[in-house]
């Protein structure tokens, strides 16, 4: 070894492993110092401050010990002459450019997915992570990409050349049996060590504490890793025949799960609607991308957004107590064609084994309709075709659409207007081929990029969710329009409503106020204009169709008919793990480790403050989310 050679091996710099656990720990701190910032302090307190940095440490040097780990490693596969010889001073270089760029990379992403969704890395991350061609077009056309690298690639050649020379492993002049031991320490013994203890609490003042306390990549793994969650083995639960009594002195006619399943009875005869002068020959339901109730001036927004909605609520039968039971499309899209309560975990449209199920779809393919899904964009996104195409549904998505026809499309597919002009030639081909049809509608123009077609609204594109919502309030208005000079709307239904809230973040884990979604049904030849005043969830929408277009089958879902007057009041909510049944006032809520919260909810602004359970409605919610957790594991929400 030369003299050079020595002088540079013997200089004490931190070893690598240690240096890459080190960067981990100081950008998750930067990182939770700048959500907080975009959190604000009337959400977030400066008194939390304590609890959130302690409690994040610890998750940060968790992550530490498990990015650090394939360094120590490598102490143990890599030969001598790599660990201190000057020509591969180079390598060490690059792979400490490449570490810090993944970290600062992480660092960005987790300010991009919290100014989204207000929340660390979670199930949709994880999603997300699978459908790389809608995502990455998505952000490409909402962020200056090009820029955001160049930073990211700066910065981490900057602190490369901060720690150069390059931190070395180890001394080659150790022996091999010290570093083998250092390697078996920091690579393996280090993290089983960590898996073995409990996770660091977390700083749970409310959900925005708990979050900026977590670590983002902790929690990304988490969440890939749980993705389902076992009902019985989480969460509260009664005997199945208990349960079973109890949804049935609830109105709930499903077969009860402890006994065999009686085929017939659940393929009852539909019941007479008073409220429709006459039954429909056609029924369009329109699932609205992310509309919040509180964008209409009908639940007291004064910007403007929604003047054909606003104007539709004085011609329909307009719901005005009605929530999303998720927060996701997928849970939007289950609720509204399944009727069932959200089972913990992933949403059943992404389950498998989730084909010949009893879908309003498929019972209306059964009894002489036409079932289609329309898509704005690429419907294997989220298992969408997969879900309606195994359940009876035709498919119509952006490739099945001639590029003539698609004036503007995104990174999320075709605007509003184009899926709407689509629409209407469905109906047009069904009525000429003598056919009832039964379309499902699904947009995507209110979301991020929030780009839309020129001279449409009066704020340019892109627009940002006010200009998205007021071009999909303007999109459904032309389509209302158009259908108008058809000769089958007379005899047409139209079902609008949002397949969830713009936002679920709240200072509380189940916001009340960011499930509450608008709902319409517009027939101005089949229906009164009135407002329905009702309590309502999603779920009881699919035996609420099932009735309106004269099928047989009501008795297989979860939900009751919103036209039903002795249909109880009661809504579910969810995120994924929290399970909420709200009625009679007091929002229940099912937790995992077997927990169960209350909170009384104001009926004005359906803010929340914490109460005692009550043992009735926590049974309940148990026997709802319980039973349809099972039916789904067991087939018993197939069709026989």
């Amino acid at each position: 070894m030369t003299r050079r050679s020595v002088r540079l091996v013997s200089h004490r710099h931190w070893p690598l492993p240690v240096l890459a656990g080190a960067a981990v720990v100081a950008l998750a701190l930067l990182a939770r110092l700048v959500l907080w910032g975009m959190t604000g302090l009337d959400d977030a307190p400066l008194a939390a401050a304590p609890a959130v940095l302690g409690y994040g440490l610890l998750d940060d040097l968790r992550a530490a010990v498990f990015i650090a780990a394939p360094f120590w490693l490598a102490l143990i596969i890599l030969p001598t002459h790599w660990l201190g010889h000057r020509p591969r001073l180079w390598l060490r270089a690059a792979v400490l450019f490449v570490t810090f760029a993944l970290l600062i990379f992480g660092v960005v992403s987790e300010w991009v997915f919290w100014g989204e969704f207000s929340t660390r890395f979670n199930f949709i991350a994880v999603d997300y992570l699978l459908y790389t061609h809608e995502v990455v077009a998505n952000i490409v056309q909402s962020y200056p990409v090009g820029w955001m690298f160049a930073g990211i690639g700066l910065v981490a050649l900057l602190l490369t050349r901060l720690s150069l020379p390059p931190p070395l492993f180890v001394s080659p002049a150790h022996p091999f049996r010290r570093r083998f031991w250092r390697g078996v320490a920091g690579g393996i013994a280090l993290p089983a060590l960590v898996l073995t203890l409990p996770a660091p609490p977390v700083a749970a003042t409310n959900p925005y504490t708990e979050e900026l306390s977590r670590n983002g990549l902790v929690s990304l793994v988490q969440a890939a890793w749980q993705n389902e969650l076992d009902y019985r083995r989480f969460y509260a639960t009664l005997p199945q025949q208990q349960a079973d009594t109890l949804l049935a002195s609830l109105g709930v006619r499903r077969a009860p799960l402890s006994q065999p399943q009686d085929d017939a009875a659940m393929m009852d005869a539909p019941a007479p609607i008073a409220v429709f002068m006459r039954m429909p020959r056609h029924v369009v339901l329109v699932t609205v991308e992310s509309l919040s109730a509180d964008y209409m001036a009908a639940f007291g927004n004064t910007r403007g957004l929604t003047h054909n909605l606003d104007r539709l609520a004085d011609e329909s039968l307009f719901f005005t107590r009605f929530y999303a039971t998720g927060t996701r499309t997928v849970r939007g899209l289950e609720a509204v064609s399944l009727g069932t309560p959200p089972v913990p975990g992933q949403a059943i449209v992404r389950r498998p084994k989730n084909e010949h199920l009893a879908m309003v779809g498929q019972l209306a393919a059964l009894q002489g309709f036409d079932p289609v899904f329309l898509y704005g964009g690429n419907g294997f996104f989220d298992n969408m075709n997969a879900y309606f195409g195994g359940n009876g549904y035709r498919i119509v998505d952006r490739g099945d659409i001639p590029a003539s026809k698609v004036t503007f499309e995104n990174a999320w597919g075709m605007a509003d207007e184009v899926l709407f002009d689509q629409a209407l030639e469905q109906v047009d081909r069904a009525e000429a081929g003598g056919k009832r049809l039964f379309a499902h509608v699904m947009t995507t123009s209110n979301h991020r990029p929030y780009t839309y077609p020129d001279k449409r609204i009066d704020i340019p594109s892109p627009g940002g969710r006010p200009g998205a919502v007021k071009y999909t309030d303007w999109a459904i208005g032309d389509f209302l329009a158009k259908a108008r000079a058809k000769p089958w709307f007379k005899d047409t239904l139209f079902v609008i409503l949002a397949d969830h809230c713009a936002s679920a973040a709240g200072k509380t884990r189940l916001p009340v106020d960011r499930y509450h979604i608008p709902m319409f049904f517009y027939a101005p030849d089949l229906l009164a204009p009135a407002r329905y005043e009702r309590l309502m969830s999603q779920i009881d929408l699919p035996p609420t169709l099932v009735q309106a277009m004269g099928l047989k089958g009501g008795a297989h879902f979860f939900g009751r008919s919103i036209l039903d007057g002795e249909a109880p009041e009661r809504v579910f909510i969810s995120n994924y793990q929290e399970l909420g049944y709200l009625k009679d006032g007091l929002l229940t809520v099912l937790r995992p480790k077997r927990q169960v919260e209350a909170y009384r909810i104001d009926p004005h602004t359906d803010a929340a403050t914490p109460a005692a359970v009550d043992p009735k409605l926590r049974d309940e919610a148990i026997a709802y989310y319980q039973t349809a957790s099972a039916a789904f594991r067991e087939g018993r929400l197939r069709l026989p």
